[in-house]
């Protein structure tokens, strides 16, 4: 995946939901800090861009995230034409520490313009250690993976995720404790 790759479905998924932002909180959100070449190989394996839509209630996402699935998620012709997915998300996705929304990189640049160039759609993506935070609850494989090139890297910092990963919601504590002993061999 490449971060003109990136803006391109950040504003694919914009105009689908008719709406100027949208999150993305999968693997591909590491293209908001860092481009395609200063990152891993295994941090840009992914094919499918995981978009969260901004809505009032997650009702609202859900209705909004099947839209955007619906017309560019896998085996679409979007998929097809450009090679890579845009999944639709909603909150239940992921597991996000307390103050994520106040850390996201804003994506958005002439990439992400609408055809007349105005207005721009902007795409939020997650802070690089909150998406690992957010890998390791979901722990993987290829979440796994994902953190340890990251973390072999030097691009995130194992203390921060192990900071962050006590504040995900309650319902992730086991989770937790499991990525917590996988980030503890990292410092």
């Amino acid at each position: 995946m490449r971060r003109d790759q990136l803006e391109h479905a950040i504003r694919t998924a914009c105009q689908i939901i008719g709406r100027s932002e949208v999150i993305v909180v999968g693997s591909q959100s590491i293209l908001g800090s860092f481009d395609e070449a200063q990152l891993p190989a295994d941090a840009t394996m992914s094919l499918e861009i995981d978009i969260l839509p901004i809505a009032d209630d997650n009702v609202e996402t859900v209705r909004l995230a099947d839209l955007i699935e619906g017309v560019a998620g896998e085996f679409s012709p979007f998929e097809d034409l450009h090679g890579f997915s845009i999944d639709g998300v909603d909150m239940e996705t992921s597991a996000l520490p307390d103050g994520w929304r106040s850390r996201m990189i804003k994506v958005q640049n002439a990439n992400t313009a609408a055809p007349s160039g105005e207005p721009q759609f902007t795409g939020w993506c997650l802070d690089k250690e909150d998406l690992c935070v957010a890998k390791l609850c979901a722990f993987r494989e290829k979440d796994q993976n994902f953190v340890a090139a990251l973390l072999e890297s030097g691009l995130v910092a194992p203390v921060v995720i192990a900071e962050r990963l006590p504040h995900v919601p309650d319902s992730y504590k086991p989770a937790v404790e499991r990525a917590l002993g996988w980030i503890s061999s990292w410092f």
